[in-house]
Formats: structure tokens, sequence, C-alpha cells
């Protein structure tokens, strides 16, 4: 992505920029500069080569090729490119992480009917005596 705006951007925050509050949108938003607070919107944030924000994220898509710190909730998808530093815990039905970038925190893509199902292998059942009788004694079942 270059650095200047395309014309399906609503709004931008120019590397020079500096911002602390929330930003609440529609459309698609794009920051190069800084940013501090939290960000609340449907649709999409694109976090530029040279953005830096620190605040928790709750967004429909969220693309980074900066830096973020915080909290990342995207209910579409999560895009991290090599370019990119993350520091936090991310929810979000889908992930693509690009080699070179770094995430540093937790993720989950679980859906909210969580099934989980156990990998692991349970503890050994014990076995009636005789059964562990025979087994030694080489008679098995």
């Amino acid at each position: 992505m270059s650095n200047k705006p395309d014309k399906n951007i609503k709004a931008y925050m120019g590397e020079d920029t500096e911002f602390s509050g929330t930003l609440s949108f529609e459309g698609t938003v794009r920051i190069d500069g800084k940013f501090e607070g939290e960000v609340i919107t449907d649709d999409t944030l694109i976090i530029g080569q040279k953005g830096q924000v620190t605040a928790d994220i709750r967004a429909g898509t969220v693309i980074c090729e900066g830096q973020i710190n915080g909290t990342i909730i995207a209910t579409s998808r999560i895009d991290i490119h090599a370019s990119s530093h993350v520091i936090g815990n991310i929810k979000t039905p889908s992930l693509s992480v690009e080699v070179g970038s770094t995430f540093d925190g937790q993720c989950d893509m679980s859906s909210d009917d969580k099934k989980v199902v156990s990998l692991s292998t349970p503890a050994s059942t014990p076995q009636p005596k005789a059964e562990i009788e025979n087994m030694e004694s080489g008679t098995g079942n």
C-alpha cells in the first residue's frame, strides 16, 4: 500500500498527526500518524507503515502495516503485514500473519458458541486388578 490515501478511504491521519481519544467511524480510515485511545467501527481500520497506535480496537477489519499496542477485536479479519509489530491480544475469526511481522500476545479465533474438543489424552484410567494381573502374567484377555 502506498502512503497516500486512496478514494475508498473516508479519513486519513498523516505521518505528522497525533491524536488521543475515541475514534468512531463508518467506512475506511487509515492512520499513518500516532493515535492513542480507543477505536470503534464495524468497518475497516488501516494502520500504515509509519502508523503507531496504542489503543483498544473494535472493528470489522484491521489491516496493520505499522505498530499496534493494545487489544484488537475484529469481527471479520485481521491482516498483519511483514512490516508490522503487534503487541496485545487479538480476537478474530480470520487471521493473516506475514513472515517478518512481530506478534506478541494471545489469539482467540473461536466462535461465540464454544465447542471445545480436548486434544490431550486423558489420564490413565485405573484398570480392574484382575486385568492387570492377566497382563503381567501374559495371559491377557
